[in-house]
């Protein structure tokens, strides 16, 4: 009688984990409907992100195409309609995009807003990789807790903003010997008093830094969490979603950093008031679009190496 009533439980449980994992289907599938149309997004950054970029449409079908060059590349499909993310680590750009890749369609620019990523100078500095990375619940986001270090700076920026984490990469450092070694991959917000007016220029020690109202938008729509509303969607959500998250359709899954090596700053990306040009390019002189593109490299989960900002 015992085991009847436990096999009786067991099944009542499994019917409700179905059925919530339907409802909440169905719920995110009811939210991300109204946004289906990406000119919404693009309204929604135009309106919420404070830092943007405003490169010139045939700038902006460039860095679309080389998106889909590296999807390519990396050996991932484009039979799929999805958001994704594009960094261009350039000395001389110093920026981001957010693009709809619709199947079998043309790239469609969201928007763009100047990042830092990592420069020379300092002990555990690397230079931020080039790749493919997948945002995926294999490596968890968490949230900054506003803390600050020894010199008063908040490295994740204020308090609740998320971290995207892209797991341990290898990288090239920039101290000592140099040579290689591996790093943790995130992007963050960064300190909003000290350190997010030098977005723009490469100041990270090997992350990408964001503005903090990108960060909150990515957050709010889900931009990049295809991986994390499949976990939803089957009952177990991460704890580090928004309650008051409205997911899009098409969310992505794909963070994209190339380097164009380009030898003159374009007037789309200034650099930040107050800075330095940034030298020349050794390589690329005179040409706007000389790739230095390499494959993503695989995540390494059990190195031991410090997470950097």
């Amino acid at each position: 009688m015992g085991a009847e009533k436990n096999t009786g439980a067991a099944v009542l449980g499994a019917l409700r984990r179905a059925v919530r994992a339907l409802v909440l289907a169905a719920l995110a599938g009811a939210v991300a409907t109204s946004w289906a149309d990406p000119t919404r997004l693009r309204q929604a950054f135009t309106e919420q992100v404070d830092r943007r970029l405003e490169p010139p449409p045939e700038e902006a079908q460039r860095y679309g195409n080389l998106a889909r060059d590296e999807l390519r590349r990396a050996g991932i499909a484009g039979d799929q309609s999805e958001y994704a993310l594009l960094v261009d680590r350039s000395a001389s750009v110093q920026a981001i995009f957010v693009f709809w890749l619709p199947a079998g369609g043309a790239p469609v620019l969201i928007g763009a807003a100047p990042v830092s990523t990592g420069r020379p100078g300092g002990f555990e500095y690397f230079e931020t990789p080039l790749g493919v990375f997948e945002h995926s619940v294999a490596n968890h986001d968490f949230r900054a807790e506003g803390s600050r270090n020894e010199f008063g700076i908040r490295g994740y920026g204020e308090k609740g903003m998320r971290v995207f984490d892209f797991g341990w990469q290898q990288a090239r450092r920039l101290w000592g010997r140099g040579g290689t070694s591996t790093m943790r991959l995130q992007m963050h917000a960064t300190d909003p008093n000290r350190l997010e007016q030098r977005l723009g220029s490469a100041q990270s020690k090997g992350c990408i830094r964001i503005p903090a109202s990108l960060n909150r938008l990515l957050d709010r729509l889900g931009v990049l969490d295809a991986d994390y509303l499949r976990a939803k969607a089957e009952g177990t959500a991460p704890w580090v979603l928004p309650a008051d998250q409205a997911p899009i359709e098409g969310a992505g899954r794909y963070l994209i950093v190339v380097d164009t090596g380009r030898f003159e700053r374009p007037a789309w990306s200034p650099p930040p008031p107050g800075s330095r040009a940034a030298a020349p390019s050794p390589i690329g002189a005179g040409t706007m679009f000389t790739m230095r593109v390499k494959s993503a490299s695989p995540s390494l989960e059990n190195s031991s190496s410090p997470s950097l900002r």
